[in-house]
């Protein structure tokens, strides 16, 4: 990556894009017909040779990070894959919206990390997705960070925990085939266990004017860690999320990640939609909410692409 990072004030020099001969709504309708087909067209996706397991980061707020793991964990699971969701985020929200109970006082990742406790015991299959399993996050986690400051090898307890667990599942004949790891949105010490844990970092960007201050910062982070932690951790996918298609705004953001950020950004990105922000509060993924929805389609070709990477990478 020779070019310079993308800046949030440079987003404006981007031209408008030419007009279509057809209306707005229609160009709409006919893309996601296009899209329906291309996902209809893929009821299964190839396992990769490896368990791949992302990080789900981004250290500013309200980006879809939460949105994005649980979504793409439901993409893959119900394309026959068998998923793992770690909630990492004290708030609990991927926990909330695949009907995993969190509560204070429910085991979790808290007694995962700070006690040592076997996943084995702590992991809970969701209810409304076959394959999908969850590692759930609650209230009690908003005080690990400074219990963790105290304990040995501190920055790598969620990577010893999970490699246990992932072996386990091997040797049961059950492989997990992906993990996505919910980062709460700072980069203290929960996030730097997600990146030791990890192999891959998926970062969501929101296609909006903010979203690209901060993220020089997450990358140099992310290599500060490859350089002392985590040798093996790379930036591999870039999601675009709440992407607005009728903006200026929206394309000349996508034109600044995808310039930095090459062919690491999917070609899918993820529409705005009422239908996303509304699942959650039914404790469901927008898959099994509306599946027939924009940000439903989305999210599988989204996943469908991830799949197809791995799926390369293992051949």
């Amino acid at each position: 990556m020779n070019s310079p990072a993308p800046s949030a004030a440079s987003y404006g020099a981007t031209p408008v894009p030419s007009p279509d001969a057809s209306t707005p709504l229609a160009a709409e309708a006919q893309q996601h017909v296009e899209l329906a087909q291309r996902v209809s067209s893929t009821p299964r996706f190839e396992k990769p040779k490896d368990t791949r397991v992302f990080v789900v980061a981004n250290q500013k707020g309200g980006v879809g990070k939460t949105t994005t793991t649980v979504n793409i964990a439901a993409a893959l699971a119900m394309r026959g894959l068998r998923v793992l969701v770690i909630d990492l985020d004290p708030q609990g929200n991927s926990s909330t919206a695949l009907n995993i109970p969190h509560q204070e006082g429910t085991p979790g990742v808290y007694e995962a990390i700070v006690d040592g406790t076997d996943l084995d015991e702590l992991v809970r299959p969701c209810p409304d997705i076959d394959g999908l399993t969850v590692l759930p996050a609650s209230i009690d986690l908003a005080g690990a960070e400074i219990e963790l400051v105290s304990l040995v090898a501190r920055e790598s307890r969620l990577d010893r925990g999970l490699q246990a667990y992932l072996k386990d599942c091997d040797d049961a004949g059950d492989r997990i085939d992906y993990v996505l790891i919910d980062c709460p949105p700072s980069l203290g010490l929960l996030t730097v266990n997600a990146m030791v844990a990890g192999r891959e970092v998926l970062i969501p960007i929101q296609c909006e004017y903010y979203a690209l201050e901060g993220l020089g910062q997450l990358v140099r982070n992310i290599e500060l860690i490859r350089s002392h932690l985590n040798p093996r951790l790379e930036i591999t996918t870039i999601l675009l999320t709440m992407y607005d298609a009728r903006t200026r705004l929206s394309s000349g953001v996508a034109d600044e990640v995808r310039a930095y950020f090459n062919e690491k950004v999917l070609k899918t990105s993820i529409p705005r939609s009422v239908r996303i922000s509304e699942a959650p509060s039914y404790q469901q993924s927008v898959l099994t909410y509306d599946s027939a929805s924009s940000g439903a389609l989305s999210y599988l070709e989204a996943a469908r692409e991830i799949a197809v990477a791995g799926s390369q990478e293992s051949s």
